[in-house]
């Protein structure tokens, strides 16, 4: 493709600000070791700059703030800051590199928010700027409401604070009110004057619109939140503005290759679930179902996606439905070592088409049960679920599981921050309470790698559906499970999956050829 260069610059800097601006969002908040999690998946992607967090919040933040910035990363860690001393020292106290020092802009927040006058604002801007400058300090001006902002004056504003020593200065888009005319108009005339950082949200949708404008225009750095996350519609991603780079414009940002990783952690951390439709991290980003996508990406990768999923770590999948076609469902049976004739292909696309059109997703652990049938083949269980007991009740969620693994049973109990961890915990238990008969914690780990709920009827006694994807090794399967009780149908969910996943690697064994001895 003809690309237009976006930007004379090599290489564009991120500050994530995921641990303050996106913990702004409703319903978000972090634990100090939650967001050391998060920091040290941000500084092994090479984000550039890390805003820890909000020192003038309470001291709970603080000792999160103070945590961060003991890690020893590499990126520059800094602490949000008001138009007040006292912020500065907060942030001073907690170690921090630097401050991203926040006045207000527009006459709405100097007039209105903040009561006072432009005159007295910009000489307290002065004034906060060299203080933390004479503190050993890096300072970032943000002109808050910029985007709204007399242009005169947000000029006088931001100029006067890399007068009196800031290493950079920001527009900030703080309502997401700004088209990408308006701010291509005020970034121009801001990267005049220094150093300039872009700060966007999504409420009109020109978020990542917005930061293109504003790097054409002049700007080297962008602000930005995994997944987006933030107030309202939220901040630009950070993991967007990274393979847009990457990809359209040749502009180095981060590793691409950890961006997956990193939204995953974040997705923990927050509880904010990845949108199936997500790019960069979404669960249909890589994953094709119709018969002829499906055939054309197996025959070329690019056929039908516009970078490979390894660029972002990830791995393209095929989802089997009522779209399926011969080549998605050979190549979904080969994944898991499977092969069948002409004939039993026909039969097994057709059984899949039916499920399909019923409305279910077509689990691997649905394929290889058609698959099983249609061969004639007998099911061995590897590992079955004979009995669960769950309560939720108290302070402690537990769960205690009676699990039959070969030829023997095994109980265990479990706790967790739900009956649905509770009842994971349990199974990890019995599984590991083999000890060496090869059965134990070694032989039968596998991970979680996503878990996803849907109800399927209404009213209080609504049956639900528990998709659960698990891996071991270099092999995963995906699995669903349905009934009135969420934690028998994700626990019945994890238990088949592991099962396949074992019977999968048992079928292989029986495969290879005898060892041979060396000399």
């Amino acid at each position: 493709m003809t690309r237009t260069p976006l930007t004379d610059l090599d290489e564009v800097q991120l500050l994530d600000t995921t641990l303050r601006d996106g913990e702004q969002m409703p319903g978000v908040s972090m634990t100090p070791g939650e967001k050391v999690d998060v920091a040290r998946e941000l500084d092994a992607a090479g984000v550039h700059l890390i805003e820890a967090g909000s020192a003038c919040t309470s001291e709970g933040e603080r000792e999160a703030i103070r945590r961060v910035a003991d890690e020893g990363l590499d990126a520059t860690v800094t602490s949000f800051a008001r138009g007040v001393k006292r912020d500065v020292d907060h942030a001073l106290d907690c170690g921090v590199d630097g401050v991203n020092l926040v006045v207000p802009a527009s006459d709405k927040h100097v007039e209105t928010k903040v009561g006072s006058t432009r005159d007295e604002v910009v000489e307290t801007t002065v004034e906060l700027v060299e203080y933390a400058k004479d503190h050993g300090l890096w300072v970032e001006v943000l002109g808050e409401d910029g985007s709204r902002a007399d242009l005169d004056y947000l000029e006088r504003l931001l100029g006067a604070g890399l007068d009196a020593g800031a290493d950079r200065i920001c527009y900030c888009d703080t309502v997401g009110a700004a088209d990408p005319e308006r701010t291509a108009e005020v970034v121009s005339r801001l990267a005049d004057l220094g150093p300039t950082s872009l700060h966007t949200h999504d409420d009109l949708g020109f978020g990542l619109a917005n930061v293109h404008a504003g790097l054409k225009a002049g700007a080297d750095t962008v602000h930005g939140t995994v997944l987006g996350v933030g107030e309202r519609a939220g901040n630009v991603a950070l993991e967007e503005v990274a393979i847009a780079l990457g990809r359209s414009y040749d502009v180095d940002t981060v590793e691409l290759s950890e961006l997956y990783r990193l939204c995953r952690t974040v997705s923990e951390a927050t509880g904010v679930a990845l949108p199936p439709n997500k790019a960069v991290c979404g669960a249909n980003a890589f994953a094709h179902e119709s018969g002829i996508h499906t055939d054309g990406t197996l025959k070329d990768g690019t056929m039908y996606e516009p970078y490979p999923p390894e660029t972002v770590g990830r791995e393209r999948r095929l989802v089997l439905g009522k779209h399926a076609g011969r080549a998605g469902v050979k190549a979904a049976l080969a994944e898991h070592d499977v092969a069948v004739d002409d004939d039993e292909l026909r039969d097994i696309v057709a059984r899949v088409k039916e499920l399909g059109e019923r409305g279910k997703r077509v689990t691997d652990a649905d394929l290889l049960a058609i698959s099983d049938d249609v061969r004639g083949r007998e099911r061995e269980r590897h590992v079955e679920l004979v009995d669960l007991s769950a309560t939720s009740g108290g302070n402690l969620p537990t769960a205690s599981v009676r699990l039959r693994v070969g030829d023997e049973e095994r109980v265990a109990s479990g706790t967790g921050a739900g009956p649905v961890d509770a009842g994971l915990e349990a199974v990890r238990a019995a599984l590991a309470s083999g000890g060496g008969d090869g059965a134990g914690s070694d032989d039968v780990a596998f991970d979680l790698d996503s878990y996803h709920v849907d109800a399927i009827t209404g009213g209080t006694d609504a049956v639900v559906t528990v998709e659960v994807d698990l891996s071991r090794g270099d092999r995963s399967v995906s699995v669903s499970a349905s009934d009135a009780d969420i934690t028998r149908a994700s626990v019945v969910g994890m238990v088949d999956g592991l099962d396949r996943l074992l019977a999968a690697e048992a079928d292989a064994a029986d495969a290879e050829p005898g060892a041979v001895a060396d000399d």
